[in-house]
């Protein structure tokens, strides 16, 4: 991609999470142009193009027609994101897609596919790996400090009232969103495998009280396949607040965990060596009311550094399909009530 030139962009989705693409775009205005907004919310629509002064669709297909575009970030309902991306790959442009990058199996298989064919990049949207104090974490495990892991423990302990799911029609529906796992805890899921490792087994239960078709609560069992086994609680109804969003992690040689209420802050870190960013631990923490974290802005430079040849892409679509092929195992396992191993069978 040219150097002296910046790169189009265009945001499909106007909703919850579109403002932290704006605001990443908006951080990176030397190398990213917000050439368009698309949303069938007309009011939604009208108010974003009065916004930032860009042109507005409600239809992708007209989108991608009448704009010349390097890149769509897709900010809408996960149950869409097949079908766009697929759209977009066709149309030459690169694809940024939130999570989950879909809401089926298959789907995410034939957007990776779609986009390897037409030779553009699928970015899949995981900010919380840039988080300090994971990538502190992610740093201590790659280099062994834990040994043996014996246990890891993950809790999502927030609130979505009823109102929340009555915004749109599509929430908590499992064609378009899933539930608790498969949306409001997708970045946790995503943990399991990223600073962890390969799963070998899920066994999982669900309930729902919300007026919703997906599962508002949940928990799973976990069986690495290096031998550690873990769990996962999730909840959307906690009172009256989001409480909690953390990860524990029992090793032979050492034992952390990463709490707040979207793991913002090391509460424990204790090994048996020790090492000069060690001293760093209380830097990495910080306030949050939000549980999306700051790492968008980090997400897009890495797309940035790609799309200039600087760079490989940290969570591209394979690693989107790791997330979702747990998602889909946990729900396989709830729905059948029994154990699933992984991978799933193609």
């Amino acid at each position: 991609m040219s150097q002296g030139r910046k790169l189009r962009i265009a945001v499909v989705g106007c909703g919850r999470i579109s403002k932290n693409h704006f605001g990443a775009i908006a951080q990176f205005s030397s190398d990213l142009e917000l050439a368009a907004v698309c949303d069938i919310d007309r009011s939604s629509l009208a108010q974003h193009v009065s916004e930032y002064g860009v042109p507005g669709f409600e239809r992708l297909e007209e989108l991608l027609a009448e704009q010349k575009l390097d890149l769509v970030s897709l900010c809408t309902p996960s149950g869409l994101h097949a079908e766009q991306a697929i759209h977009a790959a066709n149309a030459g442009v690169h694809v940024i897609s939130e999570k989950p990058m879909a809401t089926k199996w298959q789907d995410g298989l034939r957007m990776v596919r779609a986009c390897d064919e037409r030779r553009v990049n699928l970015f899949v949207v995981k900010q919380n790996r840039r988080n300090a104090t994971l990538q502190l974490l992610k740093r201590a495990l790659t280099e062994g400090r834990f040994g043996r892991i014996h246990m890891v423990s993950i809790n999502v302990f927030w609130t979505r009232p009823q109102s929340y799911y009555d915004q749109g029609g599509w929430r908590g529906r499992w064609e378009s969103d899933g539930g608790a796992f498969m949306n409001q805890a997708s970045h946790y899921v995503d943990l399991l495998d990223w600073l962890i490792g390969p799963v070998d087994e899920v066994q999982a239960m669900c309930s729902t009280t919300r007026a919703i078709e997906a599962e508002d609560t949940g928990v799973v069992n976990v069986r690495w396949r290096h031998g550690a086994v873990g769990s996962m609680s999730v909840t959307m109804l906690a009172f009256p607040r989001n409480l909690e969003g953390s990860i524990t992690i029992l090793g032979e040689k050492g034992s952390v965990r990463v709490g707040g209420v979207a793991v913002n802050e090391i509460q424990t870190w204790e090994f048996a060596d020790t090492r000069d960013y060690d001293s760093t631990v209380k830097d990495a923490n910080y306030e949050t009311t939000s549980v999306y974290g700051f790492g968008h802005p980090l997400y897009y430079r890495n797309v940035i550094d790609v799309m200039r040849g600087r760079s490989a892409a940290e969570t591209d679509g394979r690693a989107g399909l790791k997330s979702l092929e747990l998602l889909i195992a946990i729900y396989r396992s709830a729905r059948d009530r029994r154990s699933i191993g992984l991978p799933l069978e193609l």
